[in-house]
């Protein structure tokens, strides 16, 4: 025992509030204080060799104590985050009224897949995992018979779908990845709409796009009678109507509409033999262009002459690739050809040389000549399937031309896209003079 007690005197020397603990040659200064109370601490439970596990129950005054304590801390925790979520809230919306005009609301609770948020008195919701309907709604844009039967189509972008809802168009379902893309849209026309919030992953899945905007839409097939296009626009529109004829690439017919839409075109009529005017391909290369000017599609020939005005003068663009001094010379892109070869199948050589005499007769004009006088109406065709019977007679019909633009030897045609560009714009160049000129007279005869 006297050998113990020297053994701990020699490790340990107090000093009034410190104490030295000795380890070899070492020192060590150790707080008494601290040192005491570690030795004074019961043990939660002790651990007997024979596994024996003895435990020390504390009495309920003091488990009612320790109750008590951890829930005011609780209570006041609760507290103080409700009110650092209240301050975000009021921060957020005085700086987003500032700068963006729209109120932005913090997320501050956990949010479960079934828990609707609220966003600018919106609500949305995130569906449970297994949710298809972003897969269903993906077949909207693939299949044009579904489109057809259901009057659904699918925009996908902010711009096109803001357009859409300028336009008036009524959108039913919209997906979005981020809360941020969902602000960029006009929240005061999304009161009736079903938004469900999608992870990034998902809509990339089930994009057409390589890099997905984050925001596709589902709207009810629009009706060009009942869209209200923008007005600046349509009161720089000229008396120009396209009809596009069999024009079945959808990048092509997309371009057309977007040519037709910057050259102010009155309206585009399709006729049944053309890609579906709500196709995706269709859509993105548009660029709005559906809800700038009316689209009217899938028309038979008789509706596209209601569509028309009485006075109005049918022209033809012709794909000719033959540079002439004699426009009248120059082939006829071979849609003539194409009618002839049909029938003559089923009847001899003279029979074949009476229906050609019967054919329409168009005469050729060059394009930079004057052709688009009054009400002007320009048959643009598809690059395979080329013009269709009808409108040759509706050119005759109307005494119009067939307009081709000259090119250099060895070029076999132009794109339908490209030579609509440069008849439309051309169109509208001639109209425009003859409306300048109209204006001049009358200014002059209110003078004399």
């Amino acid at each position: 025992m006297a050998a113990l007690m020297y053994n701990v005197s020699r490790g340990f020397v107090i000093f009034g509030e410190h104490s030295l603990l000795f380890r070899g040659h070492n020192q060590i200064l150790v707080n008494s204080r601290r040192y005491v109370r570690a030795l004074r601490r019961r043990p939660v439970a002790v651990l007997y060799p024979n596994g024996k596990r003895e435990t020390f129950i504390k009495s309920k005054e003091t488990t009612d104590k320790m109750n008590q304590k951890m829930f005011k801390q609780k209570g006041k925790n609760l507290s103080e985050s409700d009110n650092k979520c209240r301050k975000e809230k009021v921060s957020e919306r005085s700086v987003n009224k500032k700068w963006s005009g729209h109120h932005h609301v913090s997320e501050c609770a956990e949010e479960s897949p079934h828990i609707m948020d609220r966003l600018e008195g919106l609500r949305y919701e995130k569906p449970p995992a297994g949710d298809n309907r972003l897969a269903k709604v993906s077949s909207v844009a693939r299949s044009r018979t579904f489109r057809e039967k259901e009057g659904k189509v699918l925009l996908e972008g902010r711009r096109l779908i803001c357009d859409a809802l300028s336009a008036g168009a009524s959108p039913q379902m919209l997906f979005f990845s981020m809360v941020e893309r969902l602000q960029e849209l006009p929240l005061d026309k999304l009161q009736q709409v079903k938004l469900i919030k999608v992870k990034y992953e998902d809509m990339k899945t089930w994009s057409d796009l390589v890099t997905p905007q984050g925001v596709i839409a589902i709207f009810s097939k629009p009706d060009a009678s009942r869209l209200a296009f923008p007005k600046d626009i349509r009161h720089q529109s000229v008396p120009l109507f396209l009809i596009c004829d069999n024009v079945r690439d959808a990048g092509n017919l997309g371009t057309i509409l977007r040519c037709a839409a910057a050259a102010g075109c009155d309206r585009v009529l399709l006729t049944k033999g053309c890609v579906d005017a709500w196709e995706p391909k269709v859509l993105r290369a548009a660029m709005g262009a559906h809800f700038r000017l009316p689209v009217f599609p899938n028309l038979d020939w008789d509706d596209i002459s209601k569509h028309l005005p009485k006075d109005v003068i049918v022209h033809i663009a012709d794909n000719c690739s033959i540079f002439t001094k004699d426009p009248a010379s120059a082939p006829v892109s071979g849609q003539i050809q194409n009618v002839t070869l049909d029938k003559s199948s089923e009847s001899d050589s003279d029979e074949e040389s009476d229906d050609e005499l019967s054919l329409p007769c168009v005469k050729p004009q060059v394009y930079h000549e004057s052709w688009a006088q009054k009400s002007t109406a320009l048959v643009i065709g598809g690059e395979t399937c080329e013009l269709s019977l009808e409108a040759l007679g509706l050119a005759e019909e109307t005494e119009g031309r067939r307009i081709f633009v000259p090119m250099a030897p060895g070029v076999e045609s132009l794109n339908s896209a490209m030579a609509a560009s440069i008849l439309l714009f051309e169109g509208r160049r001639q109209l425009l003079k003859v409306s300048d000129k109209t204006r001049r007279r009358a200014r002059s005869q209110m003078f004399q």
